[in-house]
């Protein structure tokens, strides 16, 4: 509850918990066994692990021991099959590491494969049936794919739920809204009168992603498609204000980006 909220599921979370945590499959806990889950359980990556592994773009658990536990591994760690070393960033203008990202980029109808993932995981951590779920660190570094060229969510741990945000922001003294940012990008607005920062993040998921993927799939767009998708991009990347004021517009985008990929997609060998 402190992690999650009060969500009707909890309890099934609490069953799948549990199976994980018997590793003998006796049917019971051992005090090994239970001290094991519950010093996992302090990590919220591990915590999300469980809670979103049903979902196809998280990495599956394999197995734990102690406070250790394993995930498949992810073929591409990054959208891109070279990245710019971080000590060498400061150094190049960012025209330059734009240039050499799209050198070395998958063909771009396997872009929008990787792109229509990502929107797809977006839907289900936004109500999803454990909350609400921030991406607050959104960068390329952070999302990958496998060989299929299906998206994956390479780390967990920059992922936090609605309630860890808000317990966070929770009387915290503000003069600005940058003070009221958990991670590197979950912005909540600061009451400037009372000098104390609001619990609701204002730029949702999608607007962030959306930020990501006018860079990863304007280049080498179909010339025919290009207009649109520009469009519908920057529709995506102005959506602001509270997830409880704006889920049928946020749908509405989603789903018409998804649509107008996959149209161009689909029936070839890339889909």
């Amino acid at each position: 509850q402190s992690n999650l909220g009060d969500q009707p599921s909890l309890a099934a979370l609490v069953n799948k918990i549990i199976t994980v945590a018997d590793v003998s499959q006796d049917g019971k806990l051992s005090l090994a066994e239970a001290k094991s889950m519950w010093a996992l359980l302090q990590q919220n990556d591990f915590l999300l692990t469980l809670s979103l592994h049903e979902k196809e773009h998280t990495s599956k658990l394999l197995g734990h021991c102690g406070d250790l536990y394993i995930t498949e591994k992810i073929t591409h760690t990054s959208f891109y099959n070279m990245d710019v070393p971080p000590f060498l960033q400061p150094l190049l203008p960012s025209a330059i590491q734009r240039v050499i990202h799209q050198w070395f980029s998958p063909a771009w109808p396997r872009r929008a494969k990787i792109a229509i993932g990502l929107l797809e995981f977006v839907e289900e951590i936004f109500h999803g049936a454990y909350g609400n779920f921030y991406i607050c660190e959104t960068g390329f570094r952070n999302m990958g794919y496998n060989k299929k060229y299906d998206f994956k969510i390479v780390d967990l741990r920059k992922v936090a739920t609605e309630m860890t945000i808000r317990q966070f922001l929770k009387g915290r003294h503000c003069e600005q809204n940058i003070d009221c940012t958990y991670g590197k990008d979950c912005v909540a607005p600061c009451d400037k009168l009372m000098k104390l920062c609001k619990s609701d993040v204002v730029q949702p998921n999608l607007a962030k992603v959306c930020g990501l993927l006018q860079e990863f799939l304007l280049h080498g767009v179909p010339p025919d498609l290009r207009e649109e998708l520009e469009k519908q991009l920057k529709t995506c990347t102005t959506l602001s204000g509270l997830a409880s004021q704006m889920e049928v517009h946020h749908s509405l985008v989603l789903n018409g980006l998804k649509t107008l990929l996959w149209k161009e997609i689909s029936n070839t060998k890339y889909s």
